[in-house]
């Protein structure tokens, strides 16, 4: 017996495949996990932003923005410190360094949305980018 999808299935299957192959390759080209260059990108439009409430923008696990917060502070590229007041609350905020290097981390994740989106007409990619969101939308809802 032969198991057919239908094309919802087929277009949950695309972006599983999607997801798989832009990971690694967004990594090669900007140098950086896309998690960690969504973190330092949040950092960028802040002075300096709670933790927790960081890790909410984000969308991710306690124990990995620990992880990657603490890696990211030893290459330089962020600091953290404890709130005086209640020392359960920390603080986490971008360096110089951090700051230089988002910005060129933005430059190259630029160029690979541009290779990703390549022929795409501009009205395809308003379409698109409005079908995402609903789709974004919808499975909150869920």
């Amino acid at each position: 017996m032969q198991c057919s999808f239908s094309k919802q299935e087929q277009i949950l299957h695309l972006f599983k495949g999607l997801n798989n192959q832009i990971s690694p390759k967004f990594e090669r080209c900007t140098g950086i996990s896309a998690s960690r260059y969504e973190l330092l990108h949040q950092l960028y439009q802040t002075d300096e932003i709670n933790q927790s409430t960081l890790q909410k923008a984000v969308n991710i696990d306690g124990a990995a923005i620990t992880r990657h917060l603490k890696q990211l502070e030893a290459d330089g590229m962020v600091a953290r410190r404890r709130n005086p007041a209640d020392n359960r609350v920390i603080f986490v905020s971008l360096t110089e360094e951090g700051r230089e290097k988002i910005i060129g981390y933005r430059k190259e994740n630029a160029g690979f949305v541009q290779q990703m989106l390549q022929d795409f007409t501009p009205e395809e990619v308003e379409a698109l980018a409005g079908m995402l969101s609903r789709m974004q939308h919808n499975i909150i809802e869920y």
